[in-house]
């Protein structure tokens, strides 16, 4: 595994990252042959991108989802989902869906901004929001949805050098699609794909 450096000052540094211009990002960015469909319609989304600053140094939480489930089982996220009528905005959303999944109180997350928005092959526009945690929480998976929750440095995920692009066959096509493995966990796809976006705006 290639040496992780260090982040000194992980909330200055994000900090610059979310204000620097860019666009967002999708699915499709590593296959540019992806013909969509014309007026097709991404539903809102938003996602919560928590980092804990611990003693060993800042940390990404990122849940396992349940391999039970119908849409992508087994695979690493963070947690979040689909925009509520009842949800204000995104940022709302991802809070919310963080509470569900893996027990954090909405009012623990001090939210620095979001990241570009990032079009899904499920058809959504999802937002990261990313968000400090100053404070120790318990998690508490929720059942039926998320089979673990666990941390990975966030150095690691914010050295783009940690980045390779895989491929695998997805629907009679060949697809490719970043990785950032760490350890057991293979971190790969849409989510994948919001931190090599953050990693580049953090490198910048």
């Amino acid at each position: 595994m290639p040496m992780m450096r260090a982040v000194r000052d992980p909330v200055a540094q994000l900090t610059r990252a979310l204000t620097r211009p860019g666009g967002g990002s999708s699915d499709f960015d590593l296959n540019p042959e992806t013909v969509l469909p014309a007026g097709r319609k991404l539903r809102p989304a938003g996602v919560l991108v928590p980092i804990s600053l611990t003693r060993q140094g800042p940390r990404l939480i990122l849940t396992k989802r349940s391999s039970a489930l119908k849409h992508h089982p087994g695979q690493i996220a963070f947690p979040g989902g689909k925009q509520d009528e009842t949800d204000r905005d995104v940022t709302a959303t991802a809070l919310r869906e963080a509470r569900e999944e893996i027990g954090l109180p909405s009012d623990l997350p001090r939210v620095l901004g979001q990241l570009p928005v990032h079009e899904t092959v499920t058809s959504f526009a999802v937002t990261p929001v990313v968000a400090i945690l100053e404070q120790d929480f318990e998690p508490v998976a929720e059942p039926g949805e998320v089979d673990e929750i666990f941390s990975v440095p966030l150095a690691h995920v914010l050295n783009p050098a940690n980045y390779v692009i895989e491929s695998r066959r997805w629907r009679g096509q060949r697809r490719y699609y970043f990785a950032v493995p760490y350890g057991p966990y293979y971190i790969w796809g849409a989510t994948a794909r919001m931190l090599r976006g953050l990693a580049a705006r953090v490198s910048e």
